[in-house]
């Protein structure tokens, strides 16, 4: 059963990568010339890198939060002090989503 599990986090880990890079393969074949001529063939693949990487940017930030979350809470029951330290620890796992949507306006902002 272990063995499973680090099979399925390492094949969710190489999809994350991929869907990670691939927005940026779009974005790198939307060029800023043919964005200025409004080629419509180009803006459809701009659209796209934004649609992807917003998603998988609220897709890993939803897992993370799921996971740092859960056990956040399982911290704090133990120990209640730890409030301020686990609030971080989601914050940042929050943070994936925000670059995300940082990277899309960026890409939107190109055509």
């Amino acid at each position: 059963m272990k063995k499973l599990r680090v099979v399925a986090w390492l094949g969710l880990s190489a999809l994350a990568l991929f869907l990670g890079y691939l927005p940026i393969a779009f974005a790198q074949a939307v060029g800023e010339p043919e964005m200025a001529a409004g080629n419509p063939e180009t803006a459809k693949w701009a659209y796209l890198a934004a649609a992807i990487s917003m998603g998988a940017g609220c897709v890993g930030a939803g897992l993370a939060v799921a996971y740092v979350g859960a056990a956040a809470i399982g911290g704090v029951t133990e120990k209640p002090e730890m409030v301020g330290r686990a609030l971080i620890f989601v914050g940042l796992a929050e943070g994936i989503a925000i670059y995300g949507l940082i990277i899309a306006i960026m890409i939107l902002g190109k055509v």
